[in-house]
């Protein structure tokens, strides 16, 4: 007896369905694709229980004819690709033709849709047509969805809290928001209006109108190209960091993508100007030819292949570096403080859903006396003079601008951190014997695998021999190693190789040794320097390449202005 049977088309959607149809977020993200796809200036929202009871999407794009309404349902049925050369050329968000149907699949639809003379109604449940009738002649498409899942209990039960479904929806809008800032969007739960976008273009704007002033007004534009790629965008300042990757959003051709070659580079480019496990505020759209990039990778169409990865990474990672130099800033402790407090500068609205809360802000920037932080191309040429020193931790500097307070740690951390990397950028290595040689013991499987990087060890100016069963014996140390932490610095560059493994990378090694270096040879808080040192560790500061942050990422200096002081004694109002 045959056991091989083509499966009917309801079932077929309904696993086509699996794939694209996760969740509320998921059918809000095909439809309002699809009301992309057909040139709309203005897409409207709105949410029952954050989805779980009513989805609709309204737009004002070209419409359809009542033959394209009805076939539209069908499966792989789509007007963005009809052979096999358009795969290559792809600039619609949609073209697999797998959306509606999965969707009409396991919902309920009510679909108008009209290009402006007669309108054409298609009702349908669990995949089939119920009624085909005329409706109203408004241009463009109206879809409302209800009853999702209601035939797939499976799936049904794995919908989360409305709190969860309506966040999902509202996070997703709004990184759509930030792909196509042309285009007015606005997302209403429960009759209640949660995100609007206006249209216009300006993406600092439509940054502003998701993430508030505060963010907005933090942001570093990014722009370069070059034979393959144009890359715009803003990327936040060091200042503004969050504690996910979530707000990574890259656009490629207007398409919302996930790529991880991307994300590290972006990463990478943040290296000293942030805490590890922090992340920045990043918006970037890259344009390319379509046929430099593979998106028919995944039913979600967010995951990405390119052809040139390196060429992109590196233009990126390249450009946000110069930014982040350029803009290097010695932050201006009254404004950073003000501004953590910047939301009394615009206007919230808090709208309960479930459990959890949405702010709606104003959408005009807000006006604020706070003065910006004091750009510091100049610092080389400033003279600071130590008058004290607080806690034993925070030195305190003076000159005719105004006071500035200096972490003495992240100072000198950075001090250390350039000069550590100098030194091995130098082509000739300078050794210090050890007037008492040390030796190191290791597990049968460190060894073998410690075995393969010492002369990777050697050339940095560590002379290590063997000695007896799995131990060495240390004879030599580079020079920029603090006196009297060689054995402890030696013990923690083992261990930093051993960690890293197979996924050992000679520049992550070396910056993370000197990061980990710089921190254990540099000054301690509580410890109490004279002032011929606090003049030392300031002229050293000078001289550094980024006297701003230390290699971790805290600031190491703040400054307060004459004009903060007598503001905050009332000297001036």
């Amino acid at each position: 007896m045959r056991k091989i049977k083509v499966m009917d088309e309801a079932l077929a959607n309904k696993i086509a369905a699996g794939e694209v149809v996760e969740k509320c977020a998921s059918v809000v993200k095909e439809l309002v694709e699809n009301a992309i796809d057909a040139e709309s200036k203005r897409i409207i929202v709105n949410l029952k229980d954050g989805g779980l009871s009513l989805i609709q999407v309204i737009d004002d794009g070209f419409g359809m004819d009542k033959d394209d309404a009805v076939l539209s349902f069908q499966r792989h049925a789509t007007s963005k690709i009809y052979n096999d050369n358009d795969l290559f050329f792809i600039e619609t968000l949609g073209f697999r033709g797998e959306a509606l149907a999965s969707i009409a699949s396991v919902s309920e639809v009510m679909m108008e849709t009209s290009q402006g003379e007669v309108g054409t109604l298609v009702h349908l449940k669990g995949g089939k047509v119920l009624e085909v009738k005329t409706s109203s002649a408004k241009k463009g498409t109206s879809i409302t969805v209800t009853n999702l899942f209601y035939n797939t209990p499976a799936r049904l039960k794995y919908l989360k809290s409305e709190a969860t479904e309506a966040s999902n929806c509202i996070a997703y809008l709004e990184k759509l928001s930030l792909s196509k800032p042309n285009i007015a969007f606005t997302l209403t739960n429960n009759d209640k209006k949660v995100l609007e976008t206006h249209a216009g273009g300006n993406l600092l704007k439509t940054i502003h109108e998701i993430y508030g002033l505060n963010v907005s007004s933090n942001m570093l534009e990014v722009k370069c190209q070059n034979d393959d790629f144009e890359i715009y965008g803003y990327v936040s300042k060091p200042s503004i960091l969050k504690k996910n990757r979530n707000h990574f959003h890259i656009f490629v051709n207007g398409r919302i993508v996930r790529n991880n070659e991307i994300n590290r580079a972006i990463n990478d480019a943040y290296n000293t100007y942030k805490h590890e496990g922090f992340y920045p505020i990043v918006v970037l759209n890259i344009d390319t030819d379509p046929t430099l990039v593979d998106v028919n990778i995944h039913p979600t169409k967010q995951d990405v292949k390119f052809s040139k990865i390196e060429v992109l990474t590196n233009l990126i990672y390249t450009k946000i570096k110069e930014v982040l130099y350029q803009n290097l800033l010695i932050p201006n402790a009254i404004y950073e403080e003000e501004n953590n407090n910047i939301k009394d500068n615009f206007i919230e609205r808090k709208e309960e859903i479930g459990n959890e809360k949405i702010v709606q802000r104003s959408f005009d920037f807000a006006s604020s006396e706070v003065g910006e932080p004091v750009k510091n191309a100049e610092f080389k040429n400033l003279k600071l003079y130590p008058v004290g020193q607080v806690h034993g931790t925070y030195i305190i500097a003076e000159n005719e601008d105004g006071m500035y307070i200096l972490d003495q740690h992240a100072a000198h951390e950075r001090i250390n951190y350039e000069m550590i990397l100098k030194k091995m950028q130098e082509e000739k290595v300078n050794i210090q014997p050890l007037l008492i040689p040390f030796n190191m013991e290791f597990t049968t499987s460190n060894y073998k695998i410690f075995k393969e990087y010492i002369p990777f060890l050697e050339s940095l100016g560590f002379t290590i021999e063997e000695f007896g069963f799995n131990t060495i014996i240390i004879k030599t140390h580079p020079t920029w190693l603090k006196k009297g932490l060689e054995e402890e610095s030696m013990e923690a560059i083992i261990d930093l190789i051993l960690n890293m493994g197979e996924n050992f990378n000679k520049d992550k090694f070396i910056d993370r040794m000197a990061k980990m270096i710089s921190c254990k040879m540099s000054v301690k808080a509580n410890e109490h320097l004279s002032i011929l040192q606090m003049e030392h560790l300031l002229d050293d500061l000078v001289k550094c390449d980024n006297p701003y942050n230390c290699c971790h990422g805290r600031p190491s200096i703040m400054k307060y202005s004459n004009y903060d002081l007598e503001k905050m004694f009332k000297r001036v109002m």
